[in-house]
């Protein structure tokens, strides 16, 4: 069925208003014109969309569902000539990339600003999900580019190496974990912990092992970044299970790494597409300085 843009405009600015003739105020059009195309649009779709009275104008069942589409579809378009603007004033390309926490926190700030002042006609938007929920968008085509753990399941699409993304226990040096150099995580597992928020998805995945165990992790406090969460552990208020790579950032002499032996910590982070043949030059551009990218 087709939707006309001025329709959809017209709907939302109804419902905004309360009332047809201010909902083609908005809109910019005749209230007889309005009155019309809502009433073809309601034919069209065999519902009313509102319902009318003497006070005026209100929803239907059917109406708030409509205006809920109209309203997603209208700020896709608004996010599209966006985009299509920035073109226009010499933009080269522009890339989508998902990525887990992980990447997001530890992996991606530096390659991508570097990227961005070796290619100043290009820009990029990073969107943190679960690895899990990115396959899932991949295959479904609700996006071309990700970087995931390769603990989930991956099957069916493309992959290249991205780099190793080790997880490990920070405890503070006077804990009484000191004394091992590597650990279980049946060990710790009734421990205080410092988390990350609980959507989270690098503290999803931690969460999703202990539950496997019959197990809820105690936790003292759930801070907003990695680096917090360092320095809390740093301060001897409890361990925290995070990437080696930014323990190794934070590098404090009241800290100590301790290996996690579990399989699931041992992970390589991985950039997956459905067929990297098929996506624009300018994108495999940037998945080669990525990978390839050294730290100065």
């Amino acid at each position: 069925m087709h939707f006309d843009i001025t329709d959809l405009k017209l709907c939302v600015n109804v419902a905004n208003a309360g009332s047809i003739t201010g909902g083609a105020n908005l809109t910019h059009i005749t209230l007889q014109s309005a009155s019309e195309r809502i009433r073809g649009l309601e034919h069209k779709l065999g519902v009313d969309l509102f319902i009318r009275s003497v006070k005026g104008i209100s929803l239907s069942n059917a109406g708030s569902t409509f205006i809920e589409h109209a309203n997603a579809i209208l700020q896709q378009l608004e996010l599209m000539q966006d985009d299509l603007r920035q073109y226009s004033q010499g933009l080269r390309g522009h890339i989508n990339l998902l990525c887990n926490a992980s990447a997001q926190m530890e992996f991606l700030p530096l390659r991508i600003s570097a990227y961005l002042r070796q290619q100043p006609s290009m820009s990029v938007s990073v969107k943190e999900m679960p690895s899990s929920d990115i396959v899932s968008a991949i295959k479904n085509k609700v996006a071309n580019l990700g970087i995931i753990a390769d603990s989930c399941d991956f099957s069916g699409l493309e992959s290249r190496p991205f780099c190793y993304d080790e997880l490990i226990v920070l405890v503070h040096t006077n804990s009484v974990w000191t004394q091992f150099e590597h650990i279980s995580f049946a060990q710790i597992i009734n421990s205080e912990f410092i988390g990350l928020s609980e959507d989270n998805p690098l503290q999803k995945h931690i969460d999703s092992h202990a539950r496997q165990q019959g197990k809820r992790l105690n936790y003292r406090v759930r801070m907003p970044n990695l680096d917090a969460v360092m320095q809390v552990v740093n301060d001897g208020v409890g361990i925290a299970i995070i990437p080696k790579h930014a323990a190794q950032r934070f590098n404090s002499p009241t800290s100590k790494i301790l290996k996690l032996t579990e399989y699931w910590a041992q992970r390589e982070l991985v950039i997956c597409t459905r067929d990297f043949t098929q996506l624009p030059d300018h994108t495999n551009e940037f998945i080669n300085f990525l990978i390839n990218w050294e730290s100065p």
